[in-house]
């Protein structure tokens, strides 16, 4: 092999990525609960136990430790799976983000975060931000992806106290 052939190639390249941030209306999912905030940041803020508050989740799967891991999520019903990169955690602020990097749900782009934040000694407010775009193909209006997302989001929101409670 031609040791000159590698480096043409490699002058005709440039860095490029797949992953970008979404554009559009965050959809928001906040629950008040009635639990000191760093027993739900135990729960919302594990990167790998989503399954805890999200029943329609069969298992999950991660792939290293702290921001840039990847997670593996596949879902009880239709072959669906999900596969997202962690981009930050921070357990002071109880605060992460993440962003999807591949899925079959019909969602092109999508950007993530949790938080939770004190209410008071024995309270705090968990929230789950989600900024996505429908991929090209997706049959839905804008409006019917949203409220698919709101509806998922509120739907594992709702679950977070009696997960609190089990951890």
């Amino acid at each position: 092999m031609n040791a000159i052939q590698p480096l043409n190639t490699l002058r005709s390249l440039s860095p490029d990525t797949l992953i970008t941030n979404p554009r559009g209306e965050p959809v928001v999912s906040a629950i008040s609960i009635n639990a000191p905030a760093r027993e739900v940041w135990k729960v919302v803020g594990d990167f790998g136990a989503f399954t805890q508050f999200i029943p329609e989740l069969a298992s999950i799967e991660v792939i290293g430790n702290g921001p840039g891991s990847v997670r593996y999520k596949k879902f009880k019903e239709g072959d669906l799976v999900v596969v997202e990169q962690l981009n930050s955690h921070d357990d002071n602020t109880m605060s992460m983000t993440w962003t999807t990097i591949y899925n079959n749900l019909g969602v092109s782009k999508l950007w993530a975060s949790m938080t939770v934040v004190p209410d008071g000694s024995a309270s705090c407010v968990a929230t789950w931000t989600i900024v996505a775009e429908p991929t090209d193909g997706n049959s839905m209006s804008t409006e019917g992806f949203r409220e698919f997302l709101q509806g998922f989001a509120d739907g594992a929101m709702e679950n977070v106290p009696r997960a609190v409670l089990l951890s």
